[in-house]
């Protein structure tokens, strides 16, 4: 019914600063997540989550400009669904939800057209919310391709709540919350950052655990169950993104997610998996051999990324612009790679094309691909990001990287995924050692797709 993760004033304290950045006369509006329409326990959208901490659907959240002042709208819970399921918030319970979650006023979702049907200045997030294993790249994507289907093209749920407010509320000039709700979810309290360092723990521990079970013939979706083990007896929901389990020459497609192949003696797999803990995931990139020992080009290839990877973390802190850290990484690895002796010149050429790249990546939090914009300032603390090198050799179709999640401090950072094994050595000592799925057979036969 309401989470337990978040102090009331933790989430006050947001919606204030929601409130500031609209400023007086302006109304915020936010839309909770619908009823889920299958088997399934209902997950509040993250925007909703973040700023209120409420797991109702169909709820939605009023916030007066300058004041801060807020008013939760819930359904009416049916006699019939209290009676099944479980109590949840509505108005029937509006003191109770008024003292658990700090809001000024609790109300059913019918009255809503009241506070909001004076405003003259309305903020709504004008993304799409992001629901289970969502990021706004992947909605993004998803509607490009509804739209181009001459056979669908209809507008996500955000976009019709928008044109409903257009509708109901004429007078009303409508502006994006979605960049001061952005840059707010960017640097996470001490709070967020606990459960990011819970998340990255049982991100990295899958990986080793994944490693354990890894032998020629096991398919990639078993190490893809073995993770999501990991991840939902320690508590989490689930997956907080399909899985990247890619044998082979899977690993070319760096978002390889179909997981249906048996992994073969002399491939390398790559494995890119992180849990829905309370709300809250990580990010990792890891790549082992199959059959426990790295071949000599293996070693080559991903041992220089590892050590790309080792220099990346020697100079991130806080303080210092990305562009600083990308520069001085690319002068320290330009003399690896003269010093390497590569077995073929199209290593050497791909290596030097990696000194080239940006390998700080994508922020991190609610979704794997998190929203905000941090690389035009030097880094903060409490942010979350990906150190991620990468290597690409096209002649012979393979893709190499490394992944890990860095929470920014004021004196450095933590890696939460650092219990996953990053030397070779390392792996190697743990590959193939017997792991869940040794301990547990297939009792159906394995076919290939």
């Amino acid at each position: 019914m309401y989470q337990t993760d978040f102090t009331s004033q933790e989430f006050v304290t947001r919606r204030k600063q929601i409130a500031e950045t609209i400023g007086e006369g302006a109304t915020a509006v936010i839309q909770g997540g619908p009823k889920e329409p299958s088997h399934d326990l209902f997950r509040q959208t993250n925007d909703f989550y973040y700023l209120f901490g409420v797991e109702v659907p169909h709820a939605y959240l009023v916030i007066q400009g300058g004041s801060g002042s807020s008013t939760l709208f819930l359904p009416h819970q049916p006699q019939e669904r209290r009676e099944n399921e479980v109590e949840m918030l509505s108005p029937a319970n509006a003191e109770f939800a008024c003292e658990l979650t700090g809001v000024d006023r609790v109300a059913g979702i019918e009255m809503m057209g009241g506070p909001i049907g004076n405003s003259t200045s309305i903020y709504v997030p004008m993304r799409e919310a992001e629901g289970p294993r969502m990021s706004w790249d992947t909605l993004r994507r998803s509607h490009q391709e509804a739209m181009a289907d001459p056979w669908d093209s209809q507008p996500g749920r955000g976009r019709a709540f928008i044109d409903l407010l257009r509708s109901r509320v004429p007078r009303a000039e409508l502006h994006d919350l979605s960049p001061a709700i952005d840059s707010l979810r960017l640097i996470k309290s001490e709070a967020e950052g606990d459960l990011c360092q819970k998340a990255g723990k049982l991100t990295a521990l899958a990986v080793v655990a994944a490693m354990r079970s890894t032998q020629p013939g096991v398919t990639e979706y078993q190490l893809d169950a073995v993770m999501r083990y990991v991840y939902l007896v320690n508590g989490s929901r689930d997956a907080g993104y399909r899985a990247i389990i890619a044998g082979g020459e899977n690993a070319w497609y760096g978002h390889y997610m179909a997981n249906d192949q048996p992994l073969h003696d002399g491939d390398l797999v790559l494995a890119d998996c992180a849990p829905d803990y309370r709300y809250y995931t990580s990010d990792i990139g890891r790549m082992w051999p199959v059959n426990g020992r790295y071949s000599d080009v293996q070693r080559e290839l991903y041992g220089y990324i590892v050590e790309y990877h080792k220099v990346l973390l020697d100079l991130t802190r806080p303080g210092v612009h990305p562009d600083q850290i990308a520069s001085e990484s690319a002068e320290r690895m330009a003399s690896v790679v003269e010093a390497t002796e590569w077995s073929k010149p199209i290593y050497e050429a791909s290596a030097r094309r990696s000194l080239e790249k940006m390998h700080l990546t994508h922020p991190v939090g609610m979704a794997v691909h998190d929203v905000g914009h941090y690389k035009d300032e030097p880094l903060r603390p409490g942010l979350l990001i990906t150190l991620d090198p990468m290597l690409w050799v096209p002649e012979e179709r393979r893709y190499i990287r490394v992944e890990d999640t860095l929470l920014i401090t004021e004196d450095g950072y933590e890696n939460v995924t650092e219990d996953a094994p990053l030397e070779l050595d390392d792996v190697e000592a743990i590959v193939g050692s017997n792991g869940m799925v040794q301990a547990y057979p297939l009792v159906l036969p394995v076919e290939e797709a």
